[in-house]
Parts: structure tokens; sequence; C-alpha cells
């Protein structure tokens, strides 16, 4: 009889512990886990984890990371749903975006993040647009992105805007008549600022030497010669994080001593790490700087970003190693505020009733105020602009510039 109660006893344990195991669904990334019995709405990360433009992809992560720990839920029809985040990488590929795009449509998301990079935003944009998944741009600034497609929308400016603005201060600053503008064949970021920089210098009365170079590409020392025989006053290359140190590197090892100007992707740690002491001269024009204290729900959020980065090691890791504020977090951060309020706005996890809900939002934001035009861009008419300051391994703010200042 002992033996019998003991055997039932270690059956009843036993089928408890099945059960349990049975009942635990939430597996995968531990974003993604949710603890409490609500009903959840799923936002997909559409970002590259990996490729040319990787760490300036897991600096966008972090930015909606963060924003997701201290909202990770949202009101809809008087209930309470846990918001999911669903990642996938874009591998800072426009053919591999495409699969990669396909995998959140599948997965039933409500509404998309990202993506760094203007290309894999553009490659993903038709398949969020036909299965009516609204998308929110978090840096991806050209055009296109948002051209013919009423289902992305973003929260950045957009290249026109930028590459006017690096042109005046080319002109302004530097008193530069002649830039050498280098480019990235076939990819839609650096030929379309190249292409907008070298519109508003013309336009402005300086003449434009241009080269490009394959994606790839290591060694740009031919490109460099021709900068070196020329009477170039500036380098304008707008290119990905990878490349950036390599052409700063060697430009410098060359004797070029010229200023050398970028975009956005240049703000990134790595650079300054990589380049090291060849990073003179640098100047880029981006979305946000940490030590802005015109904006106070700015200053709240660079505190609690950096204690969040400073808690676990792998966020500082996937920010290059320090707890420098990149403009893309702050811009990550905004993205997915926006998302839920027009989630809210909605009252609904259908896509097509929160892209309706879109164009309606009035957020105000670490990186400024954000409302939409009539083709989903950010009304934005500002920029920062920095310079890399080698002796202290940091991006230095240097001025705000509109394109008619």
């Amino acid at each position: 009889m002992k033996k019998l109660l003991a055997l039932v006893a270690v059956l009843a344990m036993a089928l408890a512990i099945c059960t349990a195991c049975g009942n635990d669904k939430t597996g995968g990334n531990a974003d993604n886990q949710q603890s409490s019995s609500n009903k959840t709405i799923t936002i997909g990360i559409y970002e590259p984890a990996s490729g040319e433009n990787g760490p300036g992809g897991k600096q966008e992560v972090l930015g909606v990371k963060y924003a997701h720990s201290l909202q990770p839920t949202v009101e809809i029809n008087g209930e309470t749903y846990d918001i999911k985040l669903q990642e996938v990488d874009n591998q800072s590929d426009t053919t591999k975006a495409v699969s990669a795009a396909q995998n959140l449509v599948a997965s039933n998301v409500s509404v998309v993040l990202g993506s760094y990079g203007s290309g894999v935003a553009i490659a993903g944009g038709p398949y969020f647009e036909q299965a009516q998944i609204p998308a929110i741009g978090i840096s991806c600034t050209n055009p296109q992105v948002t051209e013919g497609n009423d289902y992305y929308f973003r929260v950045c400016f957009l290249d026109p805007f930028q590459g006017t603005v690096m042109a005046n201060f080319a002109k302004d600053e530097m008193n530069a008549e002649t830039a050498f503008v280098i480019t990235q064949l076939g990819d839609d970021y650096s030929a379309g600022l190249g292409t907008y920089f070298k519109q508003a210098f013309e336009g402005l009365g300086g003449t434009v030497l241009e080269a490009q170079f394959q994606t790839g590409e290591t060694d740009f020392n031919a490109i460099l010669t021709n900068v070196l025989n020329s009477d170039a006053d500036v380098i304008f290359a707008p290119s990905s994080i990878q490349t950036a140190p390599l052409l700063i590197q060697q430009a410098r090892q060359m004797g070029i001593t010229l200023p050398i100007l970028a975009g956005d992707t240049w703000e990134n740690e790595s650079i300054i790490k990589n380049a090291g002491q060849y990073a003179t001269d640098v100047y880029l024009s981006t979305f946000f700087d940490e030590n802005d204290t015109s904006n106070p729900a700015a200053a709240e959020f660079v505190s609690g970003f950096k204690a969040w980065l400073n808690a676990d090691q792998q966020n500082l890791t996937n920010n290059g190693g320090g707890d420098g504020v990149a403009a893309v977090s702050a811009l990550g951060f905004d993205a997915y505020n926006v998302a839920l309020e027009a989630i809210a706005a909605a009252n609904s996890t259908v896509g097509a009733d929160i892209r309706n809900a879109l164009p309606g939002v009035e957020y105000t934001g670490v990186t400024g105020s954000i409302t939409f035009n009539e083709t989903g861009d950010a009304n934005k008419d500002m920029a920062y602009v920095k310079t890399i300051d080698v002796e202290n391994g940091n991006f230095k703010f240097l001025k705000t510039q509109s394109v008619g200042e």
C-alpha cells in the first residue's frame, strides 16, 4: 500500500511538471516574454544586426528596447495588451531584406519599426504595404522610402535637407570652393546623399569632383590619389559604418589633411575606435545630441538610457562598447512611442487602422516634436553638426543648423 501511494505521488508530481512545461509558451528573446495574462500585440523590428550597417542597426534597436522597458503595455478598447517585440535581421542587404520583411508579415505584426539603411527600407516597403502593415522608419533618410508607399512613415529628417545642411556647412565654415564627393555604387543612402550634397553645393557656387567605390571595397588608394592631386578643399563621403574608418585612416596616411564631411551614419563610436588618431577634422550631421539641455524630455532620456545600458554588458557591447547616446537610439525611442500613440489612437491591433491613425499623431519626443506631412515624413528642419574629438574619443557638438542658416 505504501509503495502504491508513493507511486501515485511520483506520478502526480511528474504530471504537474509536464503541465507546467506545456503551459510555458514564452520562449525566445527575453524582450518577447510575457508574464501576465493580458492579450498581446506584436511590433516588428526590421533592422540590420549584421553586415556593414549592423552596428547602427543595433543602436536603433537599443532605443526601441529601452522604450519598451519603460512602456511594455498599451490600452486598446479598455483592455491592457502586452507588447511583444519581434526582431528580424535584414543583414544590411537589399536582397536578404525581402525575406526579413516577409518574415515579419508572416508573424502577423501590427506595425514595423526600422530600418537603419535606406536601401533595405526601400526593399521591404512594398511587402509591408501589400500586407497593410504600417512601417515607421527610424533613420532611413532617402526620399524613396516613403514616396509612393502609403504605409511607410518616418521620424527622421531627409537626405535633401541633410545634404543641403552639410553643403552650407562646407561653404560657410570651411570656405570651401571645391568638394570631392565619394559615394558607394548601388547604395541608395550613399548615392542619394551624395547627389543632394552636390546639388546644394553647386547651387551655392561651388565645384564638385566625384568618385565611386564598390560595396565591400577596402582599398581606397586610387580614389584618394585623385583627391590628393585635385584642388579640393573638403571631402564629402557618406558611407557605411564599416567603410568610414578605412577611408579616414587611408586618407590621413596618404597625407590628405582636408576636412572630411559625412552624414548621420558616421555617428557611431566604432568609427572613433577603429580610425583612432587619424579621425581628425571629421564632421557629420545627425539627429540628436545627448548634451542638448534645451529639451527636458531629452535630458531625462539620456540619464535613463545610460543607466539602462550600463546595467547590461550586452547592451553596452551592442552600443559599441561605451555608453554614449547615439542619435539613432534616441530616434528608436521616439519611433516606438509614436507607434504606441498610433495604436492607442486607432484603438485597434489591425495594421490598416493603425496606419490611418498615424497622420494625426502629434508626439513631443526626445528628438523634438514629431508630426507627419502628406508623404509620411516627419516635419523636421534642424540638424546637429558634430566633429570627432580624437583626444577624448567622443563626438563633440558644434552647432545646430537649418537649411536657411
